[in-house]
């Protein structure tokens, strides 16, 4: 745990190729990873989740079924960034068209996954990664 700290002081900020997604195992914690966890779960409890909110207001988000058309939720929003792009201003508060949420939290997903694809590998946190199986009596019944 030690010489990977020393490791990540010298190879310096980990950096983030590509567009910002959250990894594959997320929403695991392992132990080693407590802080970058918590600093994530924290940016996207306010920052990209206000930034998302903001988006679907405008109008400007992606829905995730192809048939469902994208309506504005609030057609103030709508106008005023319509207005806005119209006009060629610049204004970083506004969401623009295609926006990703998690880009306000792009470094600590980049620390976290850094943090992650190490802990995971150590015998003491593989149990996160493994699937659960459901016992037959505990399953939902398909009536």
């Amino acid at each position: 745990m030690v010489f990977g700290r020393i490791r990540d002081a010298i190879q310096g900020k980990p950096k983030l190729e590509g567009p910002a997604v959250l990894p594959n195992y997320f929403p695991v914690q392992p132990k080693g990873c407590e802080s970058h966890a918590q600093k994530l779960f924290k940016c996207l409890a306010t920052d990209a989740t206000s930034k998302a909110r903001d988006m679907e207001a405008a109008g400007l988000h992606k829905s995730y079924f192809p048939d469902v058309a994208v309506k504005p939720t609030d057609e103030y929003a709508a106008k005023k960034v319509e207005q806005v792009q119209k006009s060629g201003e610049n204004v970083d508060s506004l969401p623009q068209p295609g926006d990703n949420p998690l880009d306000e939290c792009r470094d600590l997903i980049a620390y976290y996954k850094r943090c992650c694809d190490r802990e995971l590998k150590k015998k003491h946190n593989w149990i996160l990664t493994e699937p659960y199986r459901v016992q037959e009596e505990y399953r939902y019944k398909n009536s």
